[in-house]
């Protein structure tokens, strides 16, 4: 029986994961939820699992979630970023999920590192901003980071049984988004409508937006920079538009290890809560005689702007993976308010970063100033722009 803690719990990823415990309640026990504001989901999943603390986002929500939790008194409601922090530090909890969207992922994760708690890591954000720091806590520690991401997962599974001393390159596979073919000339009036239509995969907007433009794929690449402990030559993308092939592991004898599987989350967070082992899940297998072709293509760094400006970050590392990651936060919120054209994300966080003097970084609090200083100066920088 492992124990959990999910931050996140009302998000894509917290909702799969929360139907995989539910089918395996002889292996897996909640003890802490931790979400936004979506208050009535929430009391739902309070009642169907009964944590013995929740956290929310601020003092107000946590009184409106008491209000329909009361009868149960035994669950405690926390709030605010210490109050997740709490949830991911709990005692008793084996395993914490961190699945809370972007920067806001940071403190609790590193909250739970501390307290020496495995964690299994939907939040790349984690390791874009401060990895070096995380990783090596984590090792300090002797705990697990173990990640949701499908690409991640699927490098992990391709390295189990290996040398790593033997690893070539990883390549991380993209589906391209929905924009892949749109011609260039053609982008400039894209919505938010249609970039949240992804082709392949069921995410939240943030997500969502940044595999449209490429964002997404680059913050994984510094992701899987710490996560594997690999130089930045060792990481490729490649576009596959079918999202099939989840990513690959190449060794020097030109062997080439692959994941494959339908496109759904809820594998990757199978295999991360119980990894080495595979769990039952609802998930379809994968009919191979049904799938007509496995294509793939270089990425267009011209047409993906922001896949090049992730690349860049990570060659100079210190701060400007944490502000690039920061301003294209401010610009996907602005796109998704409509405040901001599609074309327009990667000129703002080009901007920023241009404007940021680089810096090392060697606490979490250097960290969270470098995130802040990028936030104003995006928002700044946006008002110029319009």
């Amino acid at each position: 029986m492992k124990t959990i803690a999910l931050l996140g719990s009302t998000g894509s990823i917290g909702r799969n994961a929360l139907d995989l415990i539910a089918a395996h309640p002889d292996r897996y026990r909640v003890l802490a939820l931790a979400a936004g504001q979506n208050i009535d989901l929430l009391a739902e999943q309070v009642e169907r699992f009964s944590p013995e603390v929740v956290a929310v986002r601020d003092a107000d929500l946590a009184g409106d979630l008491l209000k329909r939790i009361r009868p149960r008194g035994e669950t405690e409601v926390l709030w605010g970023c210490d109050g997740t922090a709490r949830a991911a530090a709990l005692e008793g909890v084996d395993i914490v999920i961190s699945a809370i969207t972007g920067a806001a992922g940071l403190e609790p994760t590193m909250a739970a590192v501390r307290a020496g708690k495995d964690i299994a890591l939907a939040n790349k954000e984690t390791l874009v901003m401060a990895g070096d720091l995380v990783m090596r806590e984590a090792a300090e520690r002797g705990i697990r980071v173990i990640p949701i991401d499908s690409e991640h997962s699927a490098v992990l599974q391709s390295l189990q049984g290996h040398d790593i001393r033997d690893l070539r390159r990883i390549i991380l596979t993209a589906s391209g988004g929905p924009f892949r073919e749109t011609p260039i000339g053609d982008m400039a009036g894209i919505t938010a409508a249609q970039a949240l239509n992804h082709p392949n995969w069921d995410m939240g907007p943030k997500v969502t937006v940044d595999s449209a433009t490429l964002m997404n794929k680059g913050l994984e690449v510094i992701e899987a920079r710490w996560l594997f402990n690999l130089s930045m030559s060792q990481i490729s993308v490649l576009i596959h538009p079918q999202s099939i092939i989840h990513s690959m592991a190449e060794y020097r004898d030109g062997s080439i290890m692959a994941q494959l599987g339908v496109p759904h989350m809820i594998t990757p967070i199978a295999y991360a809560l119980s990894c080495p082992r595979h769990l039952d899940t609802p998930i379809a297998p994968l009919d191979f005689s049904r799938i007509s072709a496995l294509t793939f293509e270089a990425p267009d760094l011209d047409r993906f702007r922001c896949l090049a400006l992730a690349l860049k970050a990570a060659e100079e590392g210190g701060g400007m993976p944490a502000v690039l990651n920061a301003a294209n936060e401010i610009a996907v919120e602005l796109f998704l308010k409509e405040a901001l054209p599609f074309l327009s994300i990667p000129q703002l966080v080009e901007r920023v970063m241009n404007a940021y003097e680089p810096s090392t970084m060697e606490t979490i609090e250097q960290v969270l100033e470098a995130d802040a200083w990028a936030r104003t100066a995006a928002r700044e920088e946006a008002g110029r722009m319009r």
